[in-house]
């Protein structure tokens, strides 16, 4: 495997970019299939080498090369300009930087604490089982439904010591991660997905419209109902049952290493539960009370408008940056830690989280090749092009096209604001039902490839929040979440043709089910006690 690496997978590179010199020559390649080439590029080769880093720089030169037309002086303008420095210039970017930092500063904070600990000694005596350290990781993951990144690494924080302590692998733990992050805010009314959401519909009540599509959302409700179903049947398949073989065994990383961090984390054995539930409590209430400001809600806008009109960003940063600061209070009061003590965990939470912000910065700057190459107005012409034809099967091909592109550009907001307008455009004046299928289907099949995609920011938080190796978590869920999208597909084509709520759900869920059944008869899962 080490010669695999060391040879073929360089030369798959240079013969991947002397071809695309040799066939885009003189030719212009912005909005064409080309726009989608560097991110799928740097998806195959992270899942080949299993090495994240250099997988995403690859994509963006791949991508930067494409569109200076195999420049050098243009390539690497592209790359660090339009690239790497312009994504760390947008503020957007920069807060939600920001947050992991405070983020990263209040889990050092909480451990130093003994918070974490006092936490994993009190759910010890509650949680008896693996399956209960699973079912209370989801739902703590559906009760954290403002914001996707907040619940990653939030629930990843608070959980680990308990699913550590009942021997339930990493790779499971960021699968339940991700699928109450993404999956829940899409259908939470109020979050800052559903806020997003809102803002891509002209002309019609976007929240109302949200609200309406949420029984229509078939990837996100199946995706909690798979979490369920693998939980209470006791069975893992693909790669994942490899790793919560080793877990039961005591390995929950499956690499063979005795890792220690965690325990070397937690000096304070004096800590109280109270130390980590205030600090999770004010995060809570402060990023709530964060993005309605954002939205001007002390301006007097009523709560839901201001919601909608938030920016997460901003409100993320003020949220963390005073539950940061309510937090070293109570513990300098209460004398559980110093105050020089709390300082110092700053710089231990920004190097915490030091290996999500490169992910994140690289896969930003990925994003900005594949913008600058025309991926969405690619795509936006595809979808126009074939949209009468399909009729009835329009939801099932909208799920795999937004499914597709998330997957290949790693942000599920993007896809919104490119299908969603052109959905509306179609069906606003001719078929109002199905233009809630079809809107719903936009926003399920993003959330599905987003779910997918190493190169997505919600993925990469999972990881994060579990500290678990990102292309284990990735490699580990993807057979996951093709079930489930498999099976909302056929959903969807079965809501194109009765366009009612209650037939699909039953249809879909049915089928679910039966697949995993099927699946367990034919000896590809394995129960793990």
């Amino acid at each position: 495997m080490k010669n695999i690496t060391k040879w073929i997978v360089p030369g798959f590179v240079v013969s991947i970019l002397v071809i695309a010199a040799v066939l885009t020559k003189g030719i212009d390649v912005y909005a064409t299939w080309w726009a989608l080439v560097p991110p799928v590029l740097a998806i195959i080769l992270a899942l080949i080498t299993k090495e994240v880093y250099s997988s995403l720089f690859i994509g963006i030169v791949s991508g930067a090369l494409l569109f200076a037309d195999f420049g050098f002086e243009g390539a690497v303008n592209h790359i660090f300009v339009d690239g790497i420095i312009s994504v760390l210039s947008d503020s957007w970017n920069v807060g939600i930087i920001i947050f992991l930092v405070f983020l990263g500063a209040m889990v050092v904070l909480m451990n130093a604490a003994g918070g974490s600990a006092a936490f994993g000694e009190w759910a010890g005596k509650h949680i008896k089982t693996r399956a209960g350290a699973m079912l209370c990781t989801v739902f703590l993951g559906m009760l954290i439904f403002i914001d996707d990144y907040f619940n990653c690494l939030t629930v990843g924080s608070v959980m680990r010591p308990v699913t550590d302590k009942h021997q339930v692998s990493r790779a499971k733990l960021a699968y339940l991660i991700d699928s109450t992050a993404a999956p829940i805010c899409i259908i939470a009314p109020i979050s800052s997905w559903a806020a997003a959401v809102s803002g891509f519909v002209e002309g019609e009540n976007g929240l109302a419209l949200f609200i309406k599509s949420i029984p229509y959302n078939y990837y996100a409700l199946f995706s909690i109902l798979m979490m369920f179903l693998l939980i209470a049947l006791r069975v893992d398949f693909g790669s994942m049952r490899y790793h919560e073989v080793n877990a039961v065994k005591g390995d929950i990383f499956s690499d063979g290493r005795e890792h220690t961090e965690d325990n070397e984390a937690i000096a304070n054995t004096h800590g109280k539960v109270i130390d980590l539930i205030l600090p999770i409590a004010s995060l809570i209430v402060c990023c709530v009370i964060g993005m309605i400001y954002t939205g001007d809600f002390f301006e007097g806008v009523d709560f839901v408008t201001a919601f909608a009109k938030s920016d997460a960003s901003v409100g993320l940063v003020f949220g963390s940056f005073f539950a940061f600061v309510i937090t070293i209070a109570f513990y300098v009061i209460r004398g559980t830690l110093s105050f020089k003590k709390c300082m110092e965990s700053l710089s231990e939470g920004f190097n915490a989280m030091v290996p999500a912000i490169l992910i994140l910065t690289l896969a930003w700057g990925l994003k900005a090749m594949t913008d600058s190459l025309g991926a969405a107005p690619y795509v936006e012409a595809l979808i126009k092009e074939y949209a009468e034809g399909f009729a009835v099967f329009l939801p099932a091909v909208i799920f795999l096209v937004a499914a597709g592109l998330a997957f290949s550009t790693g942000t599920s907001w993007g896809t919104f604001g490119i299908l969603i307008p052109i959905v509306v455009a179609v069906f606003q004046h001719s078929n109002y039902e199905m233009m809630i299928i079809s809107i719903s289907a936009c926003m399920a099949g993003a959330v599905c490839g987003d779910h997918c995609s190493p190169i997505s920011d919600t993925t990469i938080m999972a990881s994060a929040g579990a500290q678990c190796d990102h292309v284990t978590h990735v490699s580990t869920q993807i057979p996951y979440a093709m079930l489930v999208a498999a099976v909302s597909c056929v959903t969807y084509v079965v809501a194109g043709f009765v366009q009612g709520i209650v037939i699909p759900l039953i249809a879909g869920a049915g089928l679910l089910v039966l697949s995993l059944y099927v699946l367990s008869l034919k000896g590809k899962t394995r129960k793990v006690k």
